[in-house]
């Protein structure tokens, strides 16, 4: 018992990153062969069609989504007709929040 609130404790003291096993951060440690027991990687998986109605794709990281609801990045990204300028201003808009985790977004936008 001891053991495991040592070790808790050395998880939250070890920076501002959860890491596995206290050793790497978890999207590092995804490509780790020894932490692999300790993970679960499935992906997210969800079929769409693309039709017309459909008009805008945003793929981010945590970084974005732990501060944006998902409307709202779909709604930012919307004032610009450059997707590389809304994602650029995904990016942004998220440090300015204080994102405290890795950021990456691509927009795509689909022409009808």
């Amino acid at each position: 018992m001891l053991m495991r609130l040592l070790y808790l404790l050395f998880l939250f003291l070890s920076g501002d990153v959860p890491r596995v096993n206290g050793q790497l951060a978890v999207s590092r440690a995804f490509g780790d062969k020894s932490l692999k027991s300790h993970l679960r990687s499935d992906p997210d998986i969800k079929d769409t069609v693309i039709d017309n109605n459909m008009d805008i794709l945003v793929l981010a990281s945590d970084g974005l989504w732990k501060v944006m609801a998902n409307q709202e990045a779909v709604d930012i990204a919307r004032r610009y007709r450059d997707p590389k300028k809304a994602a650029k201003k995904l990016t942004a808009e998220a440090l300015k929040r204080d994102s405290r985790d890795d950021i990456s977004c691509v927009v795509v936008k689909f022409r009808g």
